[in-house]
């Protein structure tokens, strides 16, 4: 059976229950590339049993072999990087150096460093009189985005694959390629039958059985606040354990004795980065009364210089979610300085790369994730206006702030309600925990904070 044609099961390649499936569209150009298997209930009930049963025999695996399997997946996925930029730059539209630097790249990064976690973590230690003993918490049932579809694939499996755990993997469906790739990638690393599974279909079907399925312990999604609510419900009813990564609306503080140059350059190459389409984009920029105006003209002219080299969001209906967005920004009295709703191109998901002014916090575009090429820049007169705003959304994922030296940005950034602050451009950490307070979700990923997601605790008295 060629793997496009089936969900992956208990180690093989296995026809789907019903012989509906979904079609794959490049955005960049409309076209339909491929249709996969529409799952069902049936098909996720018969990928929990595989991984049921798999699961005694993999949680007695020995850590160091677990690590030895991790290490595998993660040169599969270093030998196949080009098919995997192709393949998701086909998909969701990213231009190929970004999806082979970004989207196929880090993967590799997180995967080894789970298998270093996989070898190295202790697993047991001594408390008192007590030996507490790390274990796994079962069958995952891991419910991954389109955004960066191998990058959350692999912060999911990697460590629940480390801790121990069996999974059943239900991809995004504008973004299933890259999924059924991972998939043969774990076949060629050689993990026992069941102890890695995939079905793809939709939310609303194959998403909702594997949340609602008695056989999972664990649901771990990332996506919506508001599906995440509903998965949280499903759970809650369960008594069954859930991490979610939420959305976010984060916020670029730029205080006065920033490098405001490069401070907004940045904070606009972070908004535009994958189109947009990132939970943790600084999407509101704040400046100070008395730099303001400068900084406007600058995030105008830094995005216009990205208006040829952006690629497509990923499908007709968050194009036309993205410039509803923008039409309400400028109904509601925001300044538009760069962009603007308007199709730049005649096909594929295009949206022109945005940038509003005099945006209030009141508005629509500053409480609401948007999820395109959209930055709001906010005015302030001090610190603790600029705290105000900052956090006064619902999200609290990610952030950043700038200023003349480090201690000053860390100081303020210690304030601000969320879960990761980036001081003046400090780069990406594979091994530092990732996730949000208030509704940008529940549990953190990456590093060992993202794998005790995927552990549970047991108490031996002496």
């Amino acid at each position: 059976m060629k793997p496009h044609t089936g969900m992956y099961i208990a180690g093989q390649w296995r026809p789907a229950a019903t012989q509906d499936t979904t079609p794959v569209v490049n955005p960049a150009d409309e076209q339909v590339i491929a249709h996969v298997p529409a799952g069902t209930a049936e098909d996720v009930a018969a990928a929990v049993r595989a991984a049921r049963e798999a699961l005694p025999g993999w949680r007695a695996t020995p850590p160091a072999e677990r690590a030895a399997r991790l290490a595998a997946i993660r040169d599969g996925l270093v030998a196949r990087k080009a098919e995997i930029a192709g393949t998701v730059a086909a998909e969701l539209g990213a231009p190929l150096p970004f999806a082979e630097a970004v989207h196929a790249g880090v993967p590799i990064l997180v995967a080894g460093s789970y298998a270093e976690l996989a070898a190295t973590h202790p697993f047991e230690e001594k408390v008192g009189n007590s030996t507490v003993h790390s274990e796994p918490v079962g069958v995952v049932g891991a419910i991954t985005p389109w955004n960066y579809p191998l990058h959350q694939i692999v912060a999911k499996v990697a460590p629940a694959l480390a801790a121990g755990c069996t999974v059943v993997l239900k991809p995004a469906e504008d973004t299933p390629l890259t999924a059924r790739l991972f998939a043969g990638i774990v076949h060629e690393a050689g993990l026992p039958a069941g102890v890695f599974n995939l079905v793809t279909g939709v939310g609303p079907v194959a998403g909702q059985a594997l949340a609602e399925h008695d056989g999972v312990d664990l649901v771990s999604f990332t996506g919506s606040t508001a599906v995440g609510r509903k998965i949280g419900a499903i759970a809650g009813a369960a008594v069954k354990r859930v991490a979610l990564e939420l959305g976010g609306k984060s916020a670029n503080v730029i205080l006065p004795s920033a490098d405001l140059a490069r401070a907004v350059n940045v904070g606009v190459a972070n908004v535009m980065a994958n189109s947009g389409q990132t939970c943790s984009a600084w999407t509101r920029m704040l400046v100070h009364a008395s730099r303001y105006d400068e900084a406007v003209r600058l995030a105008a002219l830094a995005a216009e210089k990205y208006a040829e080299r952006i690629g497509p969001v990923v499908s007709e209906k968050q194009r036309d979610r993205v410039r509803g967005y923008i039409d309400r920004g400028v109904a509601e009295g925001a300044r538009l300085v760069a962009g603007g709703p308007d199709a730049p191109r005649e096909r594929g998901y295009y949206v022109r790369p945005t940038v509003f002014a005099d945006v209030t916090p009141d508005m629509t575009i500053a409480q609401e994730e948007i999820f395109g090429p959209v930055v709001s820049l906010m005015r302030y007169e001090d610190e603790d206006e600029a705290e105000a705003i900052a956090n006064g959304t619902v999200y609290g994922l990610a952030g950043a702030v700038w200023a003349a030296d480090d201690a000053e940005a860390a100081a303020f950034a210690r304030r601000l309600d969320t879960g990761q602050v980036d001081i003046n451009g400090g780069g990406f950490n594979p091994l530092a925990p990732f996730g949000g307070y208030k509704q940008s979700g529940v549990g953190r990923e990456l590093g060992r904070h993202g794998l005790a997601e995927y552990l549970q605790t047991k108490s031996l008295q002496f």
